[in-house]
């Protein structure tokens, strides 16, 4: 089997719309489609970054909280590269969006940041 790419990431939110305030209007994705799907009583939304398909956003009723500290089994958290993590950090902190402290990757001597999503989804910021 030869995988081609990762095609999209999924992510549940509390609210919904909350949710894809923040990845449109904090982020810069944009809403490519939406749908209601009754039968589910779910909210589905396709985002993009960049113009490529990235974020399948749901919402579901009552989801179960997300564990978070310790660290818990799954996916650990989403990263974005952009070209500078001290440009983007100031930017969203200027939105209001609650940063950790620059770090540098050990490994590679890049300039990184986590922060979160508005239910806590760890989000992280790797310099090109």
């Amino acid at each position: 089997m030869k995988l081609n790419r990762v095609h999209h990431i999924a992510v549940i939110a509390s609210d919904y719309e909350r949710s894809k305030a923040f990845y449109l209007d904090v982020l810069g994705c944009t809403l490519l489609s939406e749908v209601y799907r009754a039968e589910r009583d779910s909210w589905m939304g396709d985002l993009a970054l960049n113009g490529q398909y990235l974020i399948e956003l749901f919402s579901f009723p009552d989801p179960p909280a997300r564990p978070t500290r310790p660290e818990a089994l799954g996916l650990r958290h989403l990263a974005f590269e952009v070209d500078s993590v001290a440009d983007a950090r100031a930017e969203l902190l200027g939105k209001g969006v609650a940063c950790e402290e620059l770090r540098v990757d050990p490994h590679t001597g890049k300039a990184m940041m986590f922060f979160a999503d508005p239910d806590g989804l760890p989000l992280e910021l790797y310099e090109a």
